[in-house]
């Protein structure tokens, strides 16, 4: 995975806790992927000029870990001068390679389908695990869960000083419950449940998504004392339900001690670039035309404005005498799809202090490089009203972008799952393992 060359003194080794025992897995659990090639990504300091700047990109490797710690980067002060947590959006084995990853200023991991379908099609690093659960009498959907358990509980463990430090606060890594269950209330409840069960891990978050039947599941998952990752979050109207549903949930816990029990809304950010600015070239004025690769950023200066007003007030403090902690905002789909777009588009202006940005390779290799550290994401409220409404007036549907946008997000999910049992299928059957 993570490598960092052109540096001196190696990393310390780190002592992984081995995979837990074995769980069974209910059928209800399975599902989710796109079927998209491994990119294999390295991370390496160069100089790109001889002057100052240093570049960091991102790699998963196949074979053992190496790499050597940087000694201070953005993401140390994004943290210490901003309050905003720099996380890194891609896990794959060797885990120990994010080791580096943490040096250089990263406080925690997200992971999806896609990402796992990436690791485990294109790598080697899975085979023996992987046969071993197979020649045992594991179906391949029971193996998936296995492979991906064990990399999320290996994770758990290079974070867990983090999360320590901040007393719960950060270093948190997530593992999403199956997309297929997108649309399942309980069966989604029953997920998270086995998957906080069988990772066992304090600094654990439970993937689900905000599709109006995963609300309720959220409110219950969390009144059970699961911390949860709210995902695929595209408009403000289901952000305040989701909101909702992590306050209900406090107050239905029945906890005296709420200071456990965390959550984080990713509220993805270039994808809604991407589909109105399909809208705005087909509506084909200069105003529609002025207003591309605005929209993303404007929504989601809104969505923290919303944050601060619902993390405030009599009902908020009463829960803070609990110990509860605010659910903070994620920026997620943080990497620039439009070429003519800067490169940090949805990162340098989304900086606020209680926030996350979680960033795959491209993105973090680009702040790091030339990134600036400032607060920028209430910087300019008025603004970013006036982008948002004048979208409104052209006839662009927030809403039906969020809806459109969910649907595409859980089909891409499903799409990347089912892809991926049919590689570990593949893969079992080039291992001359009898298919189950």
């Amino acid at each position: 995975m993570a490598t960092i060359s052109k540096l001196s003194n190696p990393s310390p080794a780190v002592s992984l806790s081995a995979p837990s025992r074995s769980s069974s897995l209910p059928k209800v659990f399975l599902g989710l992927s796109t079927k998209t090639s491994f990119s294999k990504v390295r991370l390496s300091l160069k100089n790109t000029q001889p002057s100052s700047r240093t570049s960091l990109v991102v790699r998963c490797s196949q074979s053992s870990g190496n790499g050597s710690p940087i000694k201070r980067t953005t993401l140390h002060d994004l943290y210490e001068r901003e309050g905003q947590s720099p996380w890194y959006d891609n896990l794959c084995r060797p885990v120990t390679d994010l080791i580096p990853l943490i040096e250089s200023g990263v406080r925690g991991v997200t992971s999806n389908p896609a990402i796992f379908q990436k690791a485990i099609s294109s790598s080697n690093a899975y085979n023996d695990q992987f046969r071993e659960l197979v020649q045992s009498g594991k179906d391949i959907e029971t193996a998936y869960w296995e492979l991906v358990v064990k990399d999320i509980q290996d994770a758990c463990k290079l974070f867990e000083s983090i999360y320590d430090q901040t007393d719960g606060g950060d270093g948190y890594v997530s593992v999403e419950v199956s997309p297929r269950l997108a649309d399942d209330t309980q069966g989604t409840v029953e997920a998270a449940k086995w998957l906080h069960k069988v990772v066992d891990r304090s600094n654990v978050y439970i993937k689900i998504p905000a599709t109006a039947p995963c609300i309720p599941s959220i409110k219950e998952v969390i009144s059970l004392g699961i911390s949860v990752n709210v995902t695929l979050i595209f408009s403000l109207t289901r952000y305040e339900a989701v909101i909702d549903a992590y306050l209900d949930g406090l107050e239905a816990s029945g906890l005296s001690d709420l200071s456990r029990v965390t959550s984080v809304a990713s509220f993805f950010v270039s994808r809604v670039d991407t589909l109105i600015d399909k809208m705005l070239e087909k509506i084909g004025t200069p105003e529609a035309l002025d207003l591309r690769g605005k929209a993303a950023v404007a929504q989601a200066a809104l969505a923290y404005k919303l944050y601060q007003k619902k993390f405030s007030g009599p009902r908020w403090e009463a829960l803070v005498k609990k110990g509860a902690k605010k659910q903070r905002l994620l920026w997620a789909s943080t990497s620039v799809k439009n070429p003519a777009y800067s490169d940090t588009l949805y990162v340098a202006p989304l900086i606020g202090p209680d926030t996350v940005s979680t960033m795959p390779d491209q993105a973090l290799q680009a702040f790091v490089d030339h990134g600036s550290v400032a607060r920028t994401i209430d910087s300019n409220v008025s603004e970013a009203e006036g982008i948002y409404n004048a979208l409104e007036k052209l006839g662009i549907d927030w809403g039906s972008v969020g809806n459109q946008l969910e649907v595409e997000g859980v089909d891409s999910f499903k799409k990347s799952f089912d892809s991926l049992l049919d590689t570990l299928q593949e893969k079992a059957n080039s291992l001359k393992l009898v298919s189950l």
